[in-house]
């Protein structure tokens, strides 16, 4: 009886003789690598700020390709990566009736305070 063993490589994730896969269809191959979010900390930025996404099989590999792809300079001191599936985010269309209770609370805006001049990034 023969086993074969199939390699993965970098970037090795679903492509076929017709061009590369559809991972826009929610529809998951188990040849496909899951969809990464990277966030980046700039050395002057003091939040980490989106930056792009890439595909790797796990963490520590998205964590490396990040590195190679997004910090090529050296500007980030830090890296967030998070596997897409488990961003959540609320609908535009629904912005009104989400937003509509804080815009009774006037009080809530920093306009009402006075803010010491040694805080900078404020």
């Amino acid at each position: 009886m023969k086993a074969y063993i199939r390699k993965y490589y970098y970037g090795d994730y679903g492509e076929s003789k017709q061009g590369p896969a559809d991972v826009s269809t929610g529809a998951r191959n188990k040849h496909e690598w899951p969809l990464w979010e990277i966030f980046i900390r700039s050395k002057q930025g003091l939040d980490h700020k989106h930056v792009g996404s890439l595909h790797a099989a796990d963490a520590a590999m998205a964590i490396e390709n990040a590195r190679d792809v997004y910090t090529r300079r050296m500007e980030g001191v830090s890296i967030w990566v998070v596997e897409s599936k488990y961003i959540h985010a609320s609908n535009p269309d629904e912005a009104a009736s989400l937003y509509d209770p804080a815009n009774d609370k006037a009080y809530r805006h920093p306009t009402f305070y006075d803010l010491p001049q040694e805080l900078k990034h404020i």
